[in-house]
């Protein structure tokens, strides 16, 4: 009996053992699928932080490379423009070189052709001066004048002109002189008394000094 009462007791600790061990290892099994959970809660968090800055830093991209390619076009165009200025300006100066250059050949265009008769000139007013000084020759003076008329205004309106001489100022620019005589007066000195051959200015240019004789 009292054998009996012995094991029947040890059995029941036997059992409280066990319920305790169970109980222990139930809280330990608690307290770490509570630990579990906390843990995966943290990474959630973790995770969408993560995300969250990722997201703001692909936001923030797009905006980057607009920028990056506004300013690149931006530098393109401002390039474009320069260049496009710079070769307006080279096309303008161009132009108007051009444009001169062109007024300058039409107005030197017909130098040779008059240089080359203004001998010819010299000849007809030589020869009419001294057809009038002959009454004899009143008819073939007319003539010579009516062609040296229509010959000299056609060549003025070619651009032909006549270089002033006789009580003019000697001028180096337009006057050669060929001899110098001593002045008769001291309002001569230093002025042209004689014509010896005529000058002309062609286009504003001389083409032919004249030559002259100057008083000192």
């Amino acid at each position: 009996m009292i054998k009996h009462n012995k094991e029947k007791q040890d059995l029941n600790k036997e059992k409280d053992s066990q319920k305790a061990d169970e109980k222990s290892q139930s809280n330990h099994t608690t307290d770490k699928a509570s630990n579990d959970a906390e843990n995966k809660l943290a990474e959630e968090e973790d995770k969408t932080e993560s995300d969250a800055e990722t997201d703001e830093q692909v936001e923030d991209q797009p905006v980057d490379e607009k920028e990056l390619l506004i300013n690149t076009l931006q530098m393109k165009n401002n390039e474009l423009n320069d260049k496009y200025l710079r070769l307006f300006s080279e096309f303008d100066n161009f132009r108007k070189r051009t444009i001169r250059e062109k007024q300058e050949l039409t107005k030197t265009a017909s130098a040779g052709i008059i240089e080359a008769i203004l001998p010819v000139v010299d000849d007809l007013n030589r020869a009419y001066k001294s057809a009038i000084e002959n009454p004899d020759l009143e008819t073939l003076t007319e003539g010579l004048n009516l062609i040296r008329t229509k010959l000299n205004s056609t060549l003025k309106h070619k651009g032909l002109e006549e270089i002033p001489c006789l009580g003019e100022e000697f001028n180096t620019d337009f006057h050669e002189a060929i001899t110098h005589i001593p002045a008769e007066n001291e309002k001569d000195k230093g002025k042209v008394i004689d014509e010896v051959q005529k000058g002309y200015i062609l286009n504003g240019k001389v083409l032919r000094f004249a030559k002259v004789v100057v008083a000192n």
